[in-house]
């Protein structure tokens, strides 16, 4: 997977908007100003930061070398995720959809009506 590819299937969902962290060199994707998806090179391979469940995050980093706490977020919930590792394209799929539901879930009630998710 590609990080355009990733870009393109989180500006797909309902109320995504698109900015440049510039002190991270990264392009962060929120849904009314709650971030769940942070897209960037590291270490010279294309990765996005997605929030789990602390339970999930610890469960994919001991199965997959290509999932590691994410450096500038909080290591607990946040993981990056190589894009072109081992990890299938559904299962990362997967992640944005879980991300982008979280990020939802902490949003107000008139907000995610209007947003029809």
């Amino acid at each position: 997977m590609t990080i355009s590819e990733l870009l393109q299937y989180c500006m797909a969902k309902p109320g995504a908007e698109q900015s440049v962290h510039n002190d991270w060199k990264a392009t962060q994707i929120k849904v009314s100003d709650v971030l769940f998806a942070m897209v960037k090179e590291v270490e010279g391979r294309p990765a996005a930061s997605l929030k789990t469940s602390p339970e999930l995050a610890e469960l994919l980093r001991q199965q997959n070398e290509d999932v590691r706490p994410s450096k500038h977020l909080n290591k607990a919930h946040w993981s990056t995720v190589y894009l072109d590792g081992s990890l299938p394209d559904s299962q990362i799929y997967y992640l944005v959809d879980a991300s982008y539901q979280q990020a939802v879930e902490l949003l107000p009630d008139a907000t995610r009506q209007q947003l029809s998710v």
